[in-house]
């Protein structure tokens, strides 16, 4: 995998072999794929994010950057809006949006399964428009 922050030189097309799992500002494990820092993109990411069993993000906010996700397997909750007082859930073939600049935390709801999503976004960069939102911890239980 490229080196944090580093940006690629732009490619026409590109093969991403599986890269190392690494844990991002939000304290979750993600596998990143298609970014500015591996393939020079412009304006789209692409990961695949895994959230344990019981498991939950930091609550957090993409500044200025559109989200959607693909639930692979499992179930969620994501909680969202400005005090957190919002929630979907999604499972297995479930699309998810998040508008830009919305505050939301993800919750894996099952004890005993991974939660597996595909994640895009449209900024390139793996982990610049991430604001974390610590007054928010705690919000939700």
């Amino acid at each position: 995998m490229p080196e944090q922050n580093a940006k690629a030189t732009p490619k026409p097309c590109a093969v991403v072999r599986g890269a190392d799992v690494v844990t991002g500002k939000q304290g979750l494990a993600f596998a990143p794929g298609i970014s500015a820092e591996s393939v020079g993109a412009k304006g789209i990411y692409l990961e695949v994010l895994t959230i344990p069993p019981g498991g939950r993000a930091k609550p957090h906010k993409h500044e200025s950057h559109e989200t959607a996700i693909y639930m692979i397997s499992g179930e969620a909750a994501t909680y969202y809006g400005e005090r957190l007082e919002h929630k979907v859930e999604s499972r297995a073939g479930d699309f998810v949006y998040i508008a830009a600049n919305v505050p939301h935390l993800p919750i894996n709801t099952s004890k005993t399964e991974n939660a597996v999503a595909v994640v895009a976004r449209t900024d390139p960069n793996e982990q610049e428009s991430i604001v974390l939102l610590p007054e928010l911890e705690g919000v939700v239980p």
